[in-house]
């Protein structure tokens, strides 16, 4: 096998973190990342949208999804380092790839752990309606900057738990919704008849099932968590197959069924984003104490989702630090081999996300979906694109067997891709998400300008980068 000198080089200068992390907790921080607010707030946006055939909105999320996670885990198992995606973009297709989508994918999960901090003042109000959310959003965000700032193997441990609840009460609310739909009778309301009430399975036509997807996307974005927490896995290439089939296999059952027997009981046209639909579920049921009992879950779930967030988007800026497309101070880590530094330019999020709950509380949480889900869906897009060079690079240079392979390659990368591609175009004809590519469009044209300005500061260096490129 030839050997590939420069994305061993990409490994080298990513090295010192602690490889703590175990395939449970791998587990865990994706199932983490993805079941938050896009199941428990952000599934309130996707059913006004859709009314009940979201569910084939999520169904087709869930697809785009298991290709993305097919690509990256062959990938990750071939080169498990914390640059991932944004090392294998650099090291397959070329340095501006590298560093814009690294950067990319840093801010999106920066806005991303905004959007989070916002939905935690929001199920703050359930009991605390007069205590302004900025409150709430200073006092989490202080604990979960704590967490990471400890060591990784603190945070696993308070990520595998907060991810444990989550599991636990989704598991108990399908049990239970079953068993109410189950034993409803006609006069009760719950029933299959609430898809085709109100407007039919499709109220808002084709358009608004097609917009949905989009929020199922946001929903399932943090999955991707595992191919970056890969560079501190224990053994990278065992854990990292278990983790994503896990991870993917769990996601779908909890979403799909989760929305298919909500739907059941709340009638689609109440869903909305001023409080959890699973808090409106136990409402209706009308259950002492339950609905406080599932809003301190989808707090719960926010707090993961956000600690997952945090840590995945320091570990970004500590590769783009390593690789020289950051300040090197953010690639220093402290005694617990923890980039705090890169850790504190992490938390602008909660920044922008606390300006927006106090300027336009209403709009807050669209808006910080819209801003973030642009930085996913590019790097989701080009995660895809990656993999069809890493392919065909890794069959010239005589990779070595993986354990892992996509199967259906290069159609279900190219279909993997095109699905990103006309989701994210399409938000530009809604009202809702069209601020995905107003903002979108720009950070991709100033990314590309601060690209050529750190290029043009080190042409040797780049230039040396471009040959190695070529086998």
């Amino acid at each position: 096998m030839q050997k590939d000198d420069r994305i061993q080089e990409i490994i080298e200068r990513e090295k010192g973190l602690n490889k703590g992390l175990s395939t449970k907790q791998l587990t865990m921080i994706a199932i983490g990342g993805a079941i938050g607010t896009g199941l428990f707030l952000g599934s309130g946006l996707a059913i006004s949208t859709a009314g009940p055939s979201v569910i084939i909105s999520y169904a087709i999320g869930a697809l785009i999804a298991l290709l993305l996670m097919g690509a990256l885990s062959e990938m990750t198992v071939a080169h498990p380092t914390s640059g991932s995606f944004g090392a294998y973009a650099e090291r397959y297709l070329n340095t501006w790839s590298g560093f814009s989508v690294r950067y990319s994918y840093w801010f999106c999960l920066v806005c991303a752990v905004g959007t989070e901090v916002t939905a935690i003042a929001i199920y703050m109000k359930y009991w605390f309606p007069a205590v302004p959310g900025v409150v709430w959003i200073l006092l989490f965000a202080g604990l979960l900057i704590y967490v990471n700032a400890t060591s990784v193997n603190v945070f696993g441990t308070v990520e595998y738990w907060l991810s444990l609840i989550k599991i636990i009460a989704i598991t108990a609310f399908i049990i239970l919704a079953v068993y109410v739909i189950v034993g409803a009778d006609s006069a009760s309301g719950i029933g299959l008849q609430n898809y085709t009430n109100d407007g039919g399975f499709f109220p808002n036509g084709f358009w608004g099932m097609w917009i949905a997807i989009f929020i199922s996307l946001f929903s399932y974005l943090s999955i991707e968590m595992i191919a970056v927490s890969a560079g501190e896995a224990k053994d990278p290439e065992r854990a990292v197959p278990i983790a994503l089939r896990s991870a993917v296999v769990r996601l779908v059952v909890f979403y799909i069924i989760s929305l298919s027997l909500m739907l059941m009981i709340v009638p689609w046209s109440v869903a909305g984003i001023e409080v959890s639909p699973f808090v409106k579920v136990m409402e209706i049921l009308n259950i002492p104490g339950a609905a406080g009992i599932v809003n301190f879950v989808v707090l719960v779930a926010a707090l993961s989702a956000m600690n997952s967030q945090l840590y995945t988007s320091t570990r970004m800026m500590f590769s783009l630090s390593r690789a020289g497309y950051a300040p090197k101070i953010f690639g220093k880590l402290s005694k617990s081999s923890v980039p705090t530094l890169a850790l504190a330019t992490s938390v602008i999020g909660i920044a922008i996300a606390t300006i927006y709950t106090v300027v336009s509380p209403e709009t807050a949480f669209t808006t910080m979906i819209s801003i973030s889900s642009f930085g996913a869906m590019f790097t989701w897009f080009m995660i895809f694109i990656t993999h069809l060079a890493f392919r065909k690079t890794w069959k010239q240079i005589g990779g070595r067997k993986l354990p892992v392979k996509m199967i259906g390659y290069p159609f279900t990368s190219i279909l993997g891709a095109a699905l990103v591609f006309s989701v994210v175009v399409s938000t530009w004809y809604s009202e809702n998400f069209k601020e995905t590519l107003v903002y979108g469009i720009p950070w991709l044209i100033l990314i590309t300008i601060a690209y050529f300005a750190w290029k043009k500061r080190q042409p040797v260096q780049t230039e040396l980068e471009d040959r190695k490129d070529v086998l």
